[in-house]
């Protein structure tokens, strides 16, 4: 059997491709707990400095398998406190993508839709397609959402927004998707992959610890107050501080050479 999830690793840039082109890369229950747990082992893995999450085909993702929804076969679970455990694990997957020690991008190529909205969302950057559409699809289905995309879309494009595009469920081009800052980069199809992979590399040569807990930053700034955060950033930064990468970047700026950072 085919799996729905593969990863490709090439200097140190993991590349996760959800694996259902014929269903474009509509996953199983099973697939995103899959997909969580190949998440969270990329989380520990510190051969991979970055990972980029793209789908197989001509699709990033298109949610849930509707045809099991249809079916009443998307859990085995009898009981609702059953069927919202395997939920939770599923849904995992999105939080690790926000949360692991490294950056994270969505290469998004045609429909990002439903849960595959969310886990785009819960990327740090979004490089998409000039045919990349973006849609939440839940009011479609009769689900009120899931994989964490209303708290992400709320954040990104503010809560009048995101009740609208939830509510009225309205497909938003790769154009659209930019001037709302859902999309970071909007490219021709043809050079997705490269423009991705050379903003990935760029990433990968970049200073992995300072990476780190710029993103612990960044993620503590959505909940923590301004004083929470100044406190946070005084100890992330004295931590970077100590780092060889540190001294080397300070030593490239005065020396007028670029940095070679070493992860260290």
């Amino acid at each position: 059997m085919t799996s729905e999830v593969n990863v490709d690793r090439e200097n140190g840039i993991a590349v996760v491709t959800l694996n259902r082109p014929d269903k474009m890369n509509a996953l199983t229950t099973a697939g995103f707990i899959l997909l969580s747990n190949t998440l969270r082992q990329l989380a520990l893995d510190e051969d991979a400095a970055v990972v980029i999450v793209t789908g197989a085909g001509r699709a990033f993702c298109a949610g849930g398998d509707v045809s099991s929804m249809a079916a009443d076969a998307e859990f085995t679970e009898p009981t609702l406190e059953g069927r919202a455990q395997a939920l939770r694990e599923a849904m995992d997957c999105a939080r690790v993508l926000h949360d692991m020690p490294k950056p994270t991008i969505a290469m998004v190529r045609g429909a990002a839709a439903g849960a595959g909205l969310s886990i785009a969302l819960s990327c740090d950057l979004r490089v998409a397609s000039a045919n990349a559409r973006f849609v939440t699809a839940f009011k479609e289905v009769g689900y009120s959402g899931d994989f964490g995309g209303s708290y992400f879309l709320t954040k990104l494009v503010g809560p009048s927004k995101a009740r609208e595009l939830y509510f009225l469920s309205e497909r938003l081009s790769a154009d659209q998707a930019l001037q709302l800052g859902i999309a970071n980069v909007v490219v021709e199809d043809a050079r997705l992959d490269a423009e991705t992979k050379a903003i990935a590399a760029r990433l990968a040569a970049g200073p992995r610890i300072a990476y780190r807990y710029m993103k612990r930053n960044l993620n503590a700034a959505e909940t923590m107050s301004l004083a929470e955060i100044m406190d946070l950033e005084a100890w992330h930064h004295t931590r970077c501080g100590m780092t060889e990468d540190h001294l080397e970047g300070a030593r490239a700026f005065v020396e007028k050479r670029k940095a070679q950072f070493k992860g260290r």
